[in-house]
C-alpha cells in the first residue's frame, strides 16, 4: 500500500476530528458585554463627576477635549486596565494599509530604586510611532520618520485579552510631523463634521434650533469564508495573495441555493459563538450571525454607531474573527474573491444620519416640516451620489474589488440609487409638479397640496443596486470585505455635505427674492430630481440590458481599479474635497500614489506567487503523471504483437494532451514574466497600473487555463493541491 500525500493525510485529519463540547452553563451576554470598554459606566464609576462631564460633552456633543482633565482620565484608565491585568497600552490607528497598527509601551517607569506603574495624561493625548514604514505615497521618506498618534476620545479604549495579560488600546488618529493626515481616520472625522455643519442648516431652515449636531452612522454586515487551516496551510496562493490563484471548478458550488440561510455547522457555530464572546466584552454589539450564499461563506452584522466608532468596530470584527478562527483551527478569508466561480464576499455599508437629538433624518417624520427637510436630505444625497459617483466607485477601488463587482453577485461598477417604486412616484410628481395621491397603508399623506405625501417604510430592497434606500437608511454594497470602511464612508459625506450646501445656496437665493420657503424649496428640489434622474435605476443592475441604459444615460462604467483611481485627482473633486475640509491636496496626491502602488503589488505578488505555484507544484505533479503514462505505453508496445496498436491508442492521446497543457503551461508563464518586465519600464505609476491592469490581470487567468484542466486530468492521489470540492465542503 502506498504511503498517503501531504493532501490525504490532511483530509484523514479532518475527517478524524471530534465533536465540539458543549458548555452547559454558557455565560450570558448581558453579563459581560462592554466588560473590556472603558465606556461610560466605567467613565462614571472611575472620573469625577467634573471630569466626567467634560469627557461626556466631547464624545457627545462634538466639542472640543479640554486638555486639562487628560491627566485624571489617563490615571482613571491606567488603574481601570491594571486591575484586568494589563501591562501595556498601545495607540490604536488605521494607517493606509487598510488594516490596524499599534506599537506596546509599558506602563512601567524605572528609576535606580523603583520601578512604579505610571500613565499620563500626555502619553494618552499623544504617541509618536514610526512614520517613515508605512504607504504615505511619498508624504515620508526613509529618514523623515517622526510622526504623531492623537487620541480619539469618541470612540472608547478597549482591552484586547493576550497570553500573559491584556493590552489597552487607544483609539487613535495619526499624522506625520508636518500635520498631514497618514491614516484613514482623520477625513473621515473630518468627513462627518463637514456633515454636521452643512444638516445642521437644514434644520435651521426648518425652525429646528435645538439641535447642536448631525451624527453620521453606520451599520456595516460583514462578509467571509472558513476553511479548515490545514487547506490553508497547503495553498501557498492564499496565504500570500488572499485568494486561489489555480483550482478547478467544483461538481458543485451554490447551484442548488442551499447553503443561504441553512443549518449553521456545529463547527461554525463554536466559532460564532466565541468570536460573539469576544466582541461583546469590546462592546461590539454583533447581532446577526447566518450562511451566506456560497458554500462556507458567512456574515456578521453589529447594530449602528458613529460612523467612527462602526469603522473601529469592523475593524475589530475583522481582528477578532482571524484570531477565534485560528483558535478553532479554521482560516479566515477576507479576500473579494477567494475562490473562482462562486460568490464573492464584500461588506454592506448601510449609512444613515441622525440629529443630537436622537431623530434619525431620513425617516419622513410626521409634520409638513418633517416631510420637506427629509425630502432635502434625500434629494441631497441622490445629487452627492450623481454628482460625485466617480469618487464613490474610486472609495471601493483594489485589486481584490475587481473580481466581485459586477460579477452577478455584486453591484456593478456603474453607481446608481435606487429608491423603490414609492419613493420614486413621489419624486417623479415632484418633478411633474403635481400631489402625489395618498395610497392607504403605503405613504402618508399630510393633506397639502404643495407637499407630497411621504412613504415611511414599505421599500422593497433590490440587492443588486450598489446604493439603495432600505428603509431610513442607504444601504452602499460594494464595498470589499476585506477594505476599510472608513475612505467609502469619508467620500460619502463629503459629497453629501457639499450637496446639501449647494442646495440651500439655493434655496436661499429663491426665499431672497420673496418666495415663501416652502416654495423655494420645492422649486429648488424639483430642479435636482430632474437633474438627478439618470442616476435613479430600479430594475436588474446586474443585467446587460441596465449597462446599455446606463452607457446611454451618461453613468460610467469603470470596472477597473487603475481607471477608477483617476477620480480621484479630477479638478472638480479635488476642489470638492478641499473645500468641505476633508483633505488637502497633499494629502489627495499621497492617497492617489499609495493606491496605485498597493494595486500595482499586490499584482507583482500574485505573478510570483503563480509562477512558483506552477513551477514546484504543477509542473512537478504533471512530469510524474506524464512518466507513468510513459511507461504504461512502453510496457504495452513491448505486447504490441498480442494486444496491437489499439490498446494504447488512449494513452498516447491522454500523454499528448497533459504535455500540451505543460508546454501551454510554461509558455503562458513566460508570457507573464515577459508582460510584468514590460509593466516595469514604465516611471508613471498611474500609466504602470493601467498597464498591469490592462495586461497582467489577463495573463494571469491564461496560466491558469492550463493549470485547472491539468487538476481536472492528473490522478487524484498526484495533485499537490487541495481542490475546490474539498475547501468549500469539508470542515
Amino acid at each position: 500500500m502506498s504511503k498517503p500525500t501531504v493532501r490525504e493525510e490532511v483530509l484523514i485529519k479532518i475527517a478524524s476530528n471530534g465533536k465540539i463540547p458543549i458548555d452547559p452553563n454558557p455565560e450570558r451576554p448581558t453579563e459581560h458585554f462592554g466588560s473590556n470598554t472603558f465606556n461610560d459606566k466605567v467613565m462614571r464609576e472611575h472620573l469625577p463627576k467634573d471630569v466626567y462631564k467634560k469627557l461626556r460633552d466631547t464624545i457627545s456633543k462634538g466639542e472640543k477635549l479640554d486638555i486639562g482633565i487628560a491627566n485624571t482620565v489617563a490615571h482613571a484608565m491606567k488603574e481601570w486596565a491594571i486591575n484586568k491585568g494589563v501591562s501595556h497600552y498601545t495607540h490604536w490607528f488605521q494607517p493606509q494599509t487598510g488594516l490596524t497598527a499599534e506599537k506596546h509601551d509599558s506602563f512601567l517607569e524605572y528609576d535606580d530604586q523603583n520601578v512604579i506603574e505610571r500613565f499620563k495624561g500626555s502619553q494618552l493625548v499623544q504617541g509618536e510611532p514610526d512614520a517613515s514604514s508605512f504607504p504615505s505615497g511619498g508624504a515620508r521618506t526613509t529618514f523623515e520618520a517622526r510622526g504623531y498618534t492623537m487620541w480619539d476620545p469618541s470612540s472608547p479604549a478597549f482591552i484586547v485579552d493576550g497570553p500573559k495579560g491584556g493590552i489597552l488600546c487607544i483609539p487613535s488618529l495619526f499624522i506625520s510631523y508636518t500635520g498631514e493626515a497618514l491614516d484613514k481616520k482623520t477625513p473621515l472625522l473630518r468627513s462627518m463634521d463637514a456633515l454636521s455643519r452643512s444638516a445642521t442648516k437644514v434644520l435651521r431652515l426648518f425652525g429646528n434650533q435645538k439641535v447642536k449636531r448631525v451624527v453620521t452612522t453606520i451599520g456595516t454586515e460583514q462578509e467571509y469564508f472558513l476553511i479548515d487551516k490545514a487547506f490553508y496551510y497547503l495553498r501557498p496562493d492564499l496565504q500570500l495573495t488572499g485568494r486561489t490563484l489555480l483550482g478547478a471548478p467544483s461538481p458543485k458550488g451554490q447551484q442548488l441555493d442551499d447553503h443561504y440561510f441553512g443549518s449553521i455547522k456545529e463547527r461554525v457555530l463554536a466559532f460564532m459563538q466565541d468570536a460573539e464572546h469576544e466582541l461583546y466584552k469590546l462592546g461590539v454589539p454583533a447581532t446577526t450571525r447566518h450562511n451566506e450564499v456560497a458554500p462556507h461563506q458567512f456574515e456578521i452584522a453589529p447594530i449602528f454607531a458613529e460612523a467612527n466608532v462602526g469603522a473601529d468596530r469592523n475593524q475589530i470584527i475583522m481582528e477578532v474573527l482571524k484570531k477565534i478562527a485560528n483558535r478553532h483551527g479554521l482560516a479566515l478569508l477576507l479576500h473579494e474573491k477567494p475562490f473562482a466561480g462562486i460568490n464573492g464576499s464584500g461588506k454592506h455599508n448601510n449609512w444613515s444620519i441622525s440629529d443630537s437629538e436622537g431623530n434619525n433624518l431620513l425617516d419622513p417624520g410626521d409634520t409638513p416640516e418633517q416631510n420637506l427637510q427629509f425630502l432635502v436630505f434625500l434629494i441631497a444625497i441622490l445629487q452627492a451620489v450623481y454628482k460625485y459617483g466617480g469618487l464613490l466607485r474610486m472609495s471601493i477601488a483594489s485589486a481584490g474589488n475587481d473580481h466581485r463587482l459586477g460579477a452577478n453577485e455584486a453591484p456593478p461598477a456603474i453607481i446608481s440609487v435606487f429608491l423603490g417604486e414609492r419613493l420614486s412616484t413621489i419624486l417623479n410628481d415632484i418633478k411633474k409638479g403635481k400631489r402625489t395621491k395618498k395610497a392607504e397603508d403605503y405613504i402618508i399623506d399630510l393633506g397639502i397640496d404643495k407637499i407630497p405625501a411621504i412613504l415611511r417604510d414599505n421599500t422593497d430592497r433590490n440587492r443588486t443596486s450598489p446604493f439603495a434606500f432600505t428603509g431610513q437608511k442607504f444601504e452602499f454594497r460594494a464595498v470589499g470585505s476585506s477594505a476599510s470602511v472608513s475612505l467609502p464612508n469619508t467620500i460619502l459625506s463629503a459629497a453629501v455635505a457639499d450637496s446639501i450646501d449647494q442646495i440651500l445656496n439655493e434655496i436661499d437665493d429663491e426665499i431672497a427674492k420673496g418666495l415663501p420657503r416652502d416654495d423655494s424649496v420645492l422649486k429648488v428640489l424639483q430642479k435636482y430630481v430632474k437633474e438627478t434622474e439618470p442616476i435613479r435605476f430600479e430594475g436588474n443592475n446586474y443585467s446587460k440590458e441596465w449597462e446599455k441604459e446606463a452607457a446611454r444615460r451618461g453613468l460610467p462604467n469603470v470596472r477597473k481599479t487603475a481607471y477608477a483611481l483617476d477620480f480621484f485627482k479630477s479638478p472638480e473633486n479635488i476642489e470638492m474635497l478641499k473645500r468641505q475640509g476633508v483633505y488637502s491636496e497633499i494629502e489627495i496626491e499621497n492617497r492617489y500614489n499609495t493606491k496605485l502602488e498597493q494595486y500595482i503589488t499586490a499584482l507583482e505578488i500574485e505573478k510570483q506567487t503563480l509562477c512558483d505555484l506552477v513551477q514546484t507544484r504543477v509542473i512537478p505533479a504533471a512530469l510524474e503523471f506524464q512518466n507513468q503514462l510513459i511507461q504504461v505505453i512502453n510496457g504495452l508496445k513491448s505486447l504490441d504483437e498480442v494486444v496491437g496498436e489499439e490498446a494504447f491508442k488512449e494513452q498516447a492521446a491522454l500523454l499528448k494532451t497533459v504535455t500540451d497543457l505543460m508546454h501551454q503551461l510554461r509558455q503562458n508563464c513566460a508570457d507573464l514574466e515577459s508582460a510584468v518586465h514590460k509593466g516595469e519600464a514604465f516611471t508613471d505609476l498611474s500609466q504602470k497600473a493601467k498597464f498591469f491592469s490592462d495586461h497582467i490581470t489577463v495573463a494571469l487567468d491564461q496560466v491558469r487555463q492550463p493549470a485547472d484542466a491539468l487538476e481536472q486530468i492528473l490522478p487524484d492521489n498526484l495533485w499537490p493541491l487541495p481542490k475546490y470540492s474539498e475547501m468549500l465542503f469539508i470542515m
